[in-house]
């Protein structure tokens, strides 16, 4: 099962790379659109992202929280075992419900970037 795993964990890392990168440039992006700034998420995803132990993950997770304002990461718990991990991110403000819903609007936002983008270069 080890090996099977670890196969599949870096397929999944390779498959991933160029996504996670241009996730890690439209959400700074969307961030801009937004009047929330570029550069704190861009910032802050070029400082943090490594701190992740995916190649990949810390690339989004880290322009999110810049994009923010938050921290995002830390302690987890897996299978009842603490795992110590770092943060990422700055608190500026502390952590609310309604920032699911502006998550999700940077989200939404991305992704129709990302679409337009795709059209522009399909009508080419």
């Amino acid at each position: 099962y080890m090996d099977f795993g670890w196969f599949s964990a870096r397929l999944d890392d390779l498959a991933n790379f160029i996504p996670a990168r241009i996730c890690g440039l439209l959400i700074p992006v969307s961030s801009f659109l937004l009047g929330r700034g570029f550069s704190s998420s861009f910032r802050i995803m070029l400082r943090d992202h490594k701190k992740h132990a995916s190649p990949n993950s810390g690339i989004p997770e880290a322009a999110m929280a810049g994009a923010l304002g938050i921290r995002l990461g830390g302690d987890a718990w897996y299978g009842g075992i603490l795992h110590k991990r770092p943060f990422m991110g700055e608190t500026k403000r502390e952590i609310a419900a309604d920032m699911i819903n502006s998550a999700l609007v940077i989200c939404i936002i991305s992704s129709f970037l990302l679409m337009a983008i795709g059209i522009i270069i399909s009508c080419r």
